[in-house]
């Protein structure tokens, strides 16, 4: 079932639009966990709890679409909506549910108030929509139902148009054979022909071919091959009869050899591009470090030349220190010079080391952010790396496919 929920106030709104006469059928299936037993009364029940709390979104409302040519018991929804109280821990909250009949359509609405009671705050959800979207993906394949493009993964579309994100997803996750299954099922299904299947695979990344044993096999850019009398669960009979003779049919290697030519060109374009991504970012490395290096000898320059300044001011102010004349002579006499020359001499000596300490310091500062430089673009460049090296490995094994297909 197709599952959209959202977290919303304004319950009397809600109950108006789930009891519109624009439905054909309006059932109000249940009402529990609610003093009152009808919506209005139970939604403002809802809001009154509400107040006691900082939640102003005190209802989550989901809506269960299944698809359009299945009948679905209600059992079937009861079931799902304790799953769904399960999975986003709404279990035991008060909620209720009312049926849409619309044309020839039949959906669920349920609502649960989002506060509890005991606890006086509200429930939290986090991430529904992602939890619901793989909880409606089970139930399709628990059903047999035929998947909607949307559940369907990156390694069971088309390789020819993948993004670089879908073949990086599609060579790291491992295959749900119950999605293989729905794939190759909905393809014999929707197919009246053997150019319709064909077509039909070859849209999901699929060839068809010849296997062991008078079988029929579909095999994928992997390399994996799957039993079409078994995976789309066909008699070898009815496969014949559509398919016709299997001599005719590529062996498997063929079929990998031809699979593998056509997604070649879109690996070399990923491949190329990053290729270009890392030359860019090696060129700004290169730049950015040049701008930061020059940045430094500025910096440095300056405060040379703002310590040799004061070094001149500070020996100069020592130099004064000095009386001079008759003074002077005394002070030699009484030893005041030499006390005074001692105490220039180790005031010199202190600022000698404390211009070295300046300077290690600026030094030390100038490293630590050529080290950050470094690391960040260490950084930047570890995902386009992996992704050209995996790139290039990948087109040496198809190409290597292709070359073992051409020799049979």
């Amino acid at each position: 079932m197709i599952m959209i929920g959202h977290s919303r106030g304004n319950g009397q709104n809600l109950a108006r639009h789930l009891l519109s006469s624009e439905n054909e059928h309006v059932t109000v299936h249940d009402v529990s966990g609610f003093a009152c037993d009808d919506l209005h009364g139970a939604f403002k029940e809802a809001e009154a709890f509400s107040r006691g709390t900082k939640c102003q979104k005190y209802l989550y409302s989901l809506s269960l679409n299944p698809p359009a040519k299945e009948n679905v018991e209600t059992k079937d929804f009861e079931i799902t909506i304790a799953r769904v109280e399960e999975t986003l821990g709404l279990a035991g909250q008060p909620r209720a549910i009312v049926f849409h009949e619309k044309e020839d359509r039949r959906h669920c609405h349920v609502v649960w108030s989002r506060v509890d009671t005991e606890k006086m705050k509200a429930i939290a959800l986090s991430f529904p929509k992602r939890k619901l979207n793989a909880l409606a993906k089970d139930i399709f394949l628990e059903k047999g139902w035929e998947l909607p493009k949307g559940f369907l993964s990156p390694h069971l579309r088309d390789p020819k148009n993948f993004t670089l994100e879908e073949w990086q997803q599609a060579k790291r996750q491992g295959k749900d054979p119950r999605e293989i299954k729905a794939i190759l099922q909905s393809c014999w299904k929707q197919s009246d022909s053997k150019p319709a299947f064909e077509n039909s695979l070859n849209g999901y990344g699929y060839r068809l071919a010849r296997g062991d044993s008078r079988g029929y096999v579909a095999t994928d850019m992997n390399g994996e091959v799957y039993s079409l009398s078994r995976y789309a669960n066909v008699k070898t009979i009815n496969l014949k009869q559509k398919l016709g003779d299997r001599k005719e049919l590529p062996s498997v290697e063929q079929a990998q050899a031809q699979l593998a030519t056509e997604i070649i060109p879109n690996l070399k374009k990923l491949y190329n591009e990053q290729s270009d991504k890392i030359e860019k970012l090696d060129s700004s490395y290169l730049r950015m470090r040049s701008q930061l290096t020059r940045m430094h000898k500025k910096q440095r320059s300056e405060q040379k030349f703002m310590q040799e300044k004061r070094s001149i001011a500070e020996s100069k102010t020592r130099q004064e220190r000095f009386n001079k004349g008759l003074r002077g002579l005394f002070d030699r006499i009484i030893g005041a010079y030499s006390k005074t020359k001692r105490e220039n001499e180790f005031q010199a000596y202190q600022g000698v080391l404390r211009d070295q300490k300046q300077r290690d310091t600026l030094i030390f500062k100038h490293l630590r952010q050529k080290r950050e430089l470094t690391e960040r673009m260490s950084k930047q460049l570890k995902t386009p790396n992996q992704s050209y090296k995996a790139l290039g490995a990948e087109i040496k094994r198809l190409n290597k496919i292709v070359r073992n297909g051409l020799e049979r």
